[in-house]
């Protein structure tokens, strides 16, 4: 008997500090600091169309003291790397305008090997998630596969803010999005993954499906669903299958690569679950994500520290060390003054948030001299 208890006491006391040590852990996996970092695009930007160019932007952010770089790794129906499954699924293994002269050249294997050398790391955002196209009617993948568009409750494609949708509840769709995460986890070394507003997402107004309709009846005692789109259990409902999805897709991940962040960057919430089914605090809370970087998009001060309290109030405080609020430096030709700016990394601070990530990497340089002093300790 008193092996046994000799045995109960020495497996809660490795427990005990087992957690203790995940508590004393101030940053996500696989980082000593918070994290610095920013969004790199294939759009309004030329980093990414010459190993040169790919080259310059690695070394302009590690001259700026940023460590990490999310780059943006499918959208418009392409992939920014050499995919197997897109050169079967569409015949293009990567997006054309990346390699015109068909050289065989790689920016997302270009961009690890650059970043890897000055310690930077590297997230492969999945950008576009479960949209297909933008202001196309689906594209190319509505073409080849008309039966994964999300429909609305009028029959149509779903559309939203130009971005036309497939339906993220449809399990073929779902694999498909799976195969291509994987497909770069198990061929790159890559550090994480990320998604954003459209991964796992779905425009409330979606799912209107054949399929999905016989689905939620299954489990709502044959009542189909609402004919409003908002309707409170039907968006519950969605939501909840999006965040059944993302825990798959967490553990797939984690079974091929254990090291392997997955990354968030939603929309702000409430209106992200309203709007696009994504209950992002369940994910963070429940252990679906490593890290959680919502997209604070405001344009003046008051409402910047209004939502990022609002936001912080939804993680639980054992989970707020994971929490890097996404930052806007530019839209177009509009970026924040520079007051503001700093206001916002003021904001962050006296948070408890000591990292964010900016969108996007063209909007660096009018901040240079800030963010030098920020995270290299530069003085103007």
């Amino acid at each position: 008997m008193n092996k046994i208890w000799g045995l109960i006491i020495l497996v809660l006391t490795g427990v005990a500090c087992q957690m203790e040590k995940e508590s004393d852990n101030r940053y996500p996996i696989g980082y000593e600091e918070p994290v610095k970092g920013v969004w790199l695009t294939n759009v309004a930007s030329e980093a990414l169309y010459t190993k040169e160019n790919i080259i310059e932007a690695v070394n302009y952010c590690d001259e700026l003291g940023l460590n990490t770089i999310f780059v943006v790794t499918w959208n418009k129906a392409m992939t920014m790397y050499r995919s197997q499954i897109m050169k079967e699924f569409t015949g293009f293994e990567i997006d054309p305008v990346l390699d015109p002269e068909k050289t065989g050249r790689d920016p997302l294997q270009e961009l690890i090997d650059e970043a890897h050398k000055r310690n930077i790391k590297v997230f492969a955002w999945f950008e576009f998630g479960f949209s297909s196209s933008y202001n196309k009617k689906g594209g190319k993948i509505a073409g080849l596969k008309p039966e994964w568009m999300a429909l609305t409750n009028e029959g149509e494609i779903c559309t939203k803010n130009n971005f036309d949708w497939m339906n993220a509840l449809n399990p073929e769709v779902q694999d498909f999005m799976t195969s291509l995460v994987m497909e770069v986890v198990k061929n790159y070394n890559i550090d994480g993954i990320q998604g954003d507003d459209r991964l796992p997402a779905m425009p409330s107004s979606g799912g209107y499906n054949p399929e999905t309709i016989e689905w939620y009846k299954s489990e709502h005692f044959g009542q189909a669903p609402s004919d409003n789109c908002k309707d409170f259990e039907w968006v519950n409902w969605r939501s909840e299958k999006l965040n059944e999805y993302l825990k798959r897709l967490y553990t797939e991940v984690k079974s091929v690569k254990p090291e392997c962040i997955v990354s968030m960057a939603p929309s702000v919430y409430p209106w992200s679950k309203e709007e696009y089914l994504q209950d992002w605090p369940t994910w963070i809370n429940h252990g679906y994500v490593d890290m959680i970087c919502p997209q604070l998009y405001r344009k003046d001060s008051a409402r910047y520290k209004q939502t990022l309290e609002v936001t912080m109030d939804y993680i639980l405080p054992g989970k707020r060390h994971l929490f890097y609020p996404g930052i806007l430096i530019q839209v177009n030709d509009e970026q924040p003054s520079q007051g503001l700016f700093n206001y916002m990394i003021e904001c962050n601070r006296e948070a408890g948030a000591n990292g964010e990530v900016y969108f996007f990497y063209e909007g660096l340089h009018t901040y240079e001299n800030e963010l030098k002093a920020l995270y290299k300790g530069n003085k103007k």
